[in-house]
């Protein structure tokens, strides 16, 4: 029969073990998880942000991360906020999203694009998966969202994430050591990834009248997201940023703006503000559908305007709880970019 004190010895051996072994799994995983600008770097940095000081979250596809630069929210509004957004994302993997989000902040708006269930349905490219899951924090929540992205089949090659992108082992740079030894080199960025290719762009599909329902599990997703930012008393703000928009999506469009019309949430497809906000489809396109840096700089002041009229926002500026937004502010929101 174990000794008392062998009994004791034997627990606190183990204990080490297994802290050694969780911490070791740690680093790993930051040391090896993706570093990309479609999602992977928004998602780990959000993580990184000071508790409860983002006021305004940019959620949905890449049209966030692409188009709109908090950088030049904060210079001309004082406005905190930040782009947690991935790649072709659905509506119901932002919904469990912005359940992660805010466990950690209390946004007072969340700007939601409407982006991918109008253009892909109820579709989601499984090339696209990792870059939404694979840096999530484990939790029940990342569990519910693994469930309902992913096959049965595909479930193995997210879940647990560190088995999905051990493979890049032989790719390990300088870069991802550092970037696992600074637990805070990401809470200067916010989410914005600018590109800088120059493609003329046709202008969207304008004074489209007739209406078309929204993707049924879009649709679903979507009345989740306004029932939680009601419980939560967080303003919910459904947006299309400018594109070239076809016939058939704005139908779309304007069946989203009759619900959220009914149900009482603010609306605005800036597809009709281009010539105000000074947008030139010559030469503000990065490709056909995102912006480029020069046109993501008009977009984002005059959605800047467009919130601040809408909503009660307060002006950070000078409070120093927020230096991570003004450092942001001084790389004119330029941290990660696609080249």
């Amino acid at each position: 029969m174990m000794k008392s004190g062998e009994k004791k010895k034997t627990i606190f051996i183990r204990i080490i073990f297994m802290t050694a072994f969780v911490s070791i799994m740690w680093f790993a995983g930051r040391l090896l998880c993706l570093k990309t600008i479609h999602g992977s770097s928004q998602c780990v940095a959000m993580y990184a942000q000071p508790r409860d000081t983002i006021d305004v979250v940019m959620m949905g596809s890449s049209h966030m991360h692409c188009d709109v630069n908090p950088a030049i929210l904060w210079e001309e509004y004082g406005i905190a906020a930040y782009d947690y957004s991935a790649a072709e994302q659905p509506m119901w993997l932002t919904y469990y999203y912005l359940k992660e989000f805010c466990k950690y902040q209390s946004p007072k708006v969340v700007v939601l694009d409407l982006y991918s269930p109008v253009k892909y349905g109820d579709s989601f490219d499984s090339a696209w998966i990792g870059e939404n899951l694979y840096n999530i924090r484990f939790s029940f929540n990342k569990l519910k969202m693994i469930s309902t992205a992913c096959t049965a089949e595909q479930i193995n090659s997210y879940f647990p994430s560190f088995f999905g992108y051990h493979w890049r082992y032989p790719d390990l740079g300088e870069d991802d050591f550092y970037v696992a030894t600074h637990p805070d080199y990401y809470i200067d960025f916010k989410g914005f990834t600018p590109f800088y290719n120059v493609t003329a762009s046709k202008g969207p599909a304008l004074g489209v009248l007739d209406a078309k329902r929204m993707p049924k599990r879009s649709e679903e997703y979507l009345n989740k997201i306004i029932e939680y930012t009601k419980d939560k008393g967080i303003e919910l703000f459904l947006v299309v940023n400018p594109y070239p928009s076809t016939k058939e999506q704005e139908m779309v469009y304007n069946s989203i703006q009759d619900m959220a019309r009914k149900k009482g949430i603010s609306y605005r497809n800036f597809n009709y503000d281009g010539e105000e906000m000074g947008l030139d489809y010559t030469s503000d396109y990065n490709d056909e559908s995102h912006l480029n840096y020069d046109g993501s700089c008009k977009f984002t002041s005059f959605l800047g305007r467009t919130l601040k009229d809408s909503f009660e926002i307060p002006d950070r500026r000078g409070d120093n709880r927020y230096s991570s937004w003004e450092e942001n502010a001084k790389r004119k929101g330029v941290f990660l970019t696609n080249e």
